[in-house]
């Protein structure tokens, strides 16, 4: 079935003789009319085959956190509030960098496998996983160090102490999510996502029933729920690995180690830091928000409620990353194949569906808001505030969407770069200032917070709509075929 949906997926009907010599006849075909409905209709199509297995995975792998979390909440305050800093503070200092250093496989696997440059992928994997152990080491220490480093930035020492034996213990799953990463896009870059989708739906069902022993049974409490991340990571790691070994879906991309992997780490590490700076730079504005909140009157009541928002804006987010990695996908093969039309086509059709499923749960958030808050709480006030920050959350879900999809066009270009400058001044240039300014000095509140963010959001999606139609498709499609080019180590034959 794999290898079925595979062969389906990778041309364009009516494209499928073109290759680079037919790319200039399918662009002025296209200036005509000729066979536009035809390819919106395939590019819809490919679109959802591809965003709705993402999105699935997305959900089950956000799931794995959630079930931990809920877990340790039932064995107290104290094991709760040392989990919720342990995960906030392994996701600033770890998880944010192997999560975006990873993406940079979305650019080589994605145009080299366009290109049908199918045995570089295997080597871009090995590459990826080489670094990204590497860069493991320094965090290893620095999470073994967690109690120590929370104690000096001012934090409650019993907190503190709970978060550094929670960190502690999640150290194995650090190293099994560099390698699930990179195993994730070395896949779903060739429109395998299937496969994906059964092994996190195996792992966090076994995650639920492994950590709710762990946790109650075995007397480990906070850190068996450390142990059970560990285990889901390493078994959903186990599965992958198999079937890249064994599918014959994966027998052109993954012809076994090589020391070609040890080649060109320089030009890996030219795209995968700025693509570490995009993920970063995003997710860490949002923790400084969550700082923020506890230094406004009723700290209790401002940060709850803005994490609550923060966690259902994480729920709500699955559906556009799923149509971001999918644009991400799209756009890399297209560039890679020097179809540079088949590309920007499927930039207008994600973009297009990613403003109706925004429009759509915006319209859910704003009719949920005065019922959403006693989800979380039985409290009246933090009702009520939720519901006046729900409509600023349906506004700033809309332009993630647009952000999510511009942002994935933007690592299947291979404009990382780009995309880490816009991210610095959107969020640290106008977001913060302005979350402070509305926060603090208008004394706005939370909803002044929530307000920053809005403004760097509207920054960034209308930098990256000015970077996107700026861009001269065929000249990036001449891009993608150096980049492979460069990247392609001829085959030695004994």
């Amino acid at each position: 079935m794999e290898s079925g949906y595979q062969s389906a997926s990778l041309e364009f009907p009516l494209l499928q003789n073109s290759g680079q010599d037919g790319t200039k006849v399918d662009i002025e075909q296209n200036k005509k009319g000729v066979i536009e409905r035809t390819h919106i209709i395939e590019e819809v199509k490919k679109q959802l085959w591809l965003a709705g297995p993402l999105i699935f995975v997305n959900v089950l792998s956000f799931c794995i956190q959630v079930i931990s979390v809920m877990f340790v909440g039932h064995l107290g305050e104290l094991p709760l509030a040392g989990a919720s800093m342990a995960n906030s503070f392994s996701s600033v200092t770890g998880i944010s960098l192997l999560l975006g250093m990873s993406t940079a496989l979305d650019t080589f696997c994605g145009q080299s496998y366009g290109a049908k440059q199918h045995r570089m992928l295997g080597i871009h994997m090995q590459r990826a996983m080489l670094v990204l152990m590497i860069v493991c080491i320094p965090i290893t220490i620095i999470w073994a160090n967690t109690r120590s480093i929370l104690i000096f930035l001012g934090q409650d020492p019993e907190i503190s102490a709970e978060a550094g034996r929670y960190a502690q213990a999640s150290i194995p799953a650090l190293f099994a999510f560099g390698l699930l990463d990179c195993l994730v896009r070395f896949l779903q870059t060739q429109n395998i996502v299937f496969p994906m989708m059964f092994s996190t739906g195996i792992t966090t069902l076994l995650h639920f029933f492994v950590c709710w022993i762990l946790v109650f049974k075995s007397g480990l409490g906070s850190r068996g729920a450390a142990i059970s991340n560990c285990i889901a990571y390493w078994a959903n790691v186990l599965i992958l690995i198999l079937y890249v070994k064994y599918s014959s879906s994966c027998a052109q991309t993954w012809t076994g180690f090589s020391k070609e992997a040890l080649r060109n780490i320089p030009s890996f590490l030219s795209m995968a830091i700025p693509s570490a700076a995009m993920v970063c730079l995003e997710m860490w504005a949002f923790e400084v928000l969550v700082l923020l909140s506890g230094l406004l009157p009723n700290p209790k009541l401002q940060t709850s409620v803005i994490s609550i928002c923060m966690n259902t804006q994480s729920i709500a987010l699955m559906v556009p990353l799923g149509f971001s990695e999918s644009a991400s996908i799209r756009v890399s093969n297209e560039l890679g194949a020097s179809l540079p039309w088949a590309a920007r086509l499927a930039v207008y059709v994600v973009l297009v569906m990613v403003l109706i499923e925004g429009t759509l749960v915006g319209t859910v958030m704003v009719l949920l808001r005065n019922i959403w808050g006693y989800s979380y709480s039985n409290e009246v006030e933090v009702v009520e505030y939720i519901a006046i920050m729900f409509p600023l959350l349906a506004i700033s879900h809309f332009m993630d969407g647009i952000q999510c999809v511009l942002s994935g066009t933007a690592r299947g270009c291979g404009l990382q770069k780009i995309g880490a400058y816009i991210n610095l001044g959107s969020y640290y240039l106008v977001g913060v200032p302005s979350a402070i300014l509305l926060g603090f000095v208008l004394h706005l509140g939370g909803k002044g917070l929530w307000l920053g963010i809005i403004c760097a959001g509207f920054v960034q999606v209308l930098s990256l709509v000015i970077v996107i139609a700026r861009i001269n498709w065929e000249q990036e499609a001449k891009n993608a075929t150096k980049r492979v080019n460069d990247s392609v180590i001829p085959e030695i034959v004994s």
